[in-house]
């Protein structure tokens, strides 16, 4: 099967605050916010929303595509995608511009301060192929904007099942493209405080979000998630990560665990429970591409946790 895969192509500034950001902000004083960081540690990473459910698709051993758009300093992430098997015949390189670079800060309490350049990321990749159509199942995550909405409609009209995690885009895309977006996906997925801005800015409630797309996905970080259609609600518990270092791209991990679980027709329980499998191996290292795996790992890690073989 085709897993195209589109959203963002980034470089990751990674730095670890040792500290908690509400111990350095004085609420009364949010209004003129002036304030530093002092940082134990800067790593340089491979990222972006599309980079990372592929990384982990194929360390499932599915064969995703990305579709995206990267900068002219591209050749030492291709190079990574190459090294690890991950297709990129999808990802249309914009010369002028540089690949889009994300500056992360996490705090002791894994909050996040993040600065966005999107650079390439401002540009279009261009169509679908329509021989990536046949047989094949997507993902439309957060990237350039037209885009998202250009490959949704591509996606409905070709009757191509697909999931729509608009994410960070939610307060660029209007109210009518998000419910167009949802309207027709297979899955709408979000964390808790995504889905309260979504159902805010379109005036849609879950029931509502639920008559329009088959399956409604809340991913709540260290809780776990859950997962609704308009017969069951399921609350899906985290798997137990063995240590805490980044959680930065652990709900792109998760998608790409759902991801697998959709294509090989498991019941939605199970396959909630392996996407949480899959995010807790990417809190445990520092960078959203740098957690390695094996089925077998897999199995063990669900079984662990679970009590049950997958």
């Amino acid at each position: 099967m085709n897993i195209l895969v589109s959203g963002s192509i980034a470089y990751d500034s990674v730095m670890d605050f040792p500290d908690q950001f509400k111990n350095h902000i004085l609420p009364d004083k949010i209004h003129s916010l002036n304030v530093s960081f002092l940082v134990d540690g800067l790593k340089l990473n491979y990222g972006g929303t599309a980079g990372n459910i592929a990384y982990s698709l194929k360390l499932l051993g599915e064969e995703p595509r990305i579709i995206s758009t990267a900068g002219c300093d591209f050749d030492r992430y291709k190079i990574w995608m190459d090294k690890n098997g991950i297709d990129h015949s999808g990802i249309r390189v914009i010369k002028e511009e540089f690949t889009a670079l994300a500056h992360i800060i996490t705090d002791q309490g894994d909050n996040q301060i993040t600065a966005f350049y999107p650079g390439a990321m401002k540009y279009s990749c261009g169509e679908v192929e329509q021989g990536w159509l046949r047989d094949s199942f997507a993902i439309v995550s957060p990237g350039y904007q037209g885009d998202m909405v250009k490959f949704y409609k591509t996606y409905q009209k070709n009757k191509t099942p697909y999931i729509f995690d608009p994410g960070q885009q939610i307060t660029s895309l209007s109210e009518e493209q998000l419910k167009e977006g949802i309207e027709g996906a297979k899955v709408f997925i979000s964390n808790d405080y995504e889905l309260s801005l979504v159902m805010k800015k379109t005036n849609w409630s879950e029931k509502d979000i639920l008559e329009k797309s088959e399956i409604l996905v809340t991913t709540l970080g260290e809780k776990g998630s859950i997962i609704r259609t308009e017969k069951e609600k399921l609350e899906i518990p985290p798997a137990r990560p063995e240590k805490v270092k980044d959680p930065t791209g652990a709900g792109d991990a998760y998608r790409s665990g759902f991801i697998k679980g959709l294509i090989n027709k498991w019941p939605l329980k199970k396959t909630g429970l392996l996407a949480s499998v899959v995010s807790a191996y990417a809190v445990e290292t520092y960078g959203t591409q740098n957690h390695t795996f094996n089925w077998e790992d897999i199995q063990e890690r669900y079984k662990n946790n679970f009590g049950e073989e997958i």
